[in-house]
């Protein structure tokens, strides 16, 4: 601060002139020296991690009214499925391919060819015995397989209609092509609680 009445010398006034000036005037832009100095400076930037997403919150169990429904459409497609003529508990189960001869068909009932594998449907509901029939079938003939027992039961405690797995085990084996032909077991091994199954194997 300059007191009232008294000047500077040129010189100092110069001078004085030049500080005020740095001062009111903005400070100029970083050029790419000093960007280049700043971040030498701070280090590597890293970004920040994102906020992990909230937890799902878990799906509801079933309901009893779902439970209900899906049954009701498992026993739809089981009833589209049994359409026809129902075989009964004591009633032999029987087929074969139109190239299969009657004597194989005569053979495989008697017992002759040997089950290399079993599948037991005991207490399974029929979706779950749809569901394991064709995976033990698809690994048997991958594995191949030629003969497989398959215990389905007499099903005298079930629908009293018919027996439901019997029904449903007859119905699955005649849709598929891979089925040879199958009859139901002699007594020593089942009897018509018990089909064997001749498979055809897969071509390598």
């Amino acid at each position: 601060m300059i007191p009232d009445g008294h000047t500077l010398p040129s010189r100092a006034r110069s001078r004085y002139a030049g500080d005020m000036k740095r001062r009111r005037d903005p400070e100029p832009p970083l050029d790419e020296d000093d960007g280049a100095l700043f971040r030498a400076a701070i280090g590597p930037v890293r970004e920040l991690p994102s906020a992990p997403a909230p937890p799902q919150a878990p799906r509801p169990r079933p309901t009893t009214r779902m439970a209900e429904r899906d049954e009701a459409e498992a026993r739809s497609e089981f009833r589209q499925l049994l359409d026809g003529p129902l075989l009964q508990a004591g009633d032999a189960m029987q087929y074969r391919r139109d190239d299969v001869s009657p004597r194989v068909l005569r053979r495989l009932g008697r017992g002759e060819y040997a089950a290399q594998e079993e599948l037991d449907l005991h207490h399974s509901d029929a979706a779950q015995a749809t569901a394991l029939l064709r995976l033990f079938l698809r690994d048997a003939i991958d594995a191949g397989v030629g003969c497989v027992r398959i215990v389905h039961g007499k099903g005298l405690n079930s629908s009293p209609d018919a027996p439901v797995l019997k029904n449903l085990v007859d119905r699955l084996l005649r849709q598929r092509a891979d089925v040879v032909a199958f009859h139901s077991a002699p007594s020593a091994q089942g009897s018509t609680g018990a089909v064997l199954v001749l498979l055809q194997p897969r071509k390598r």
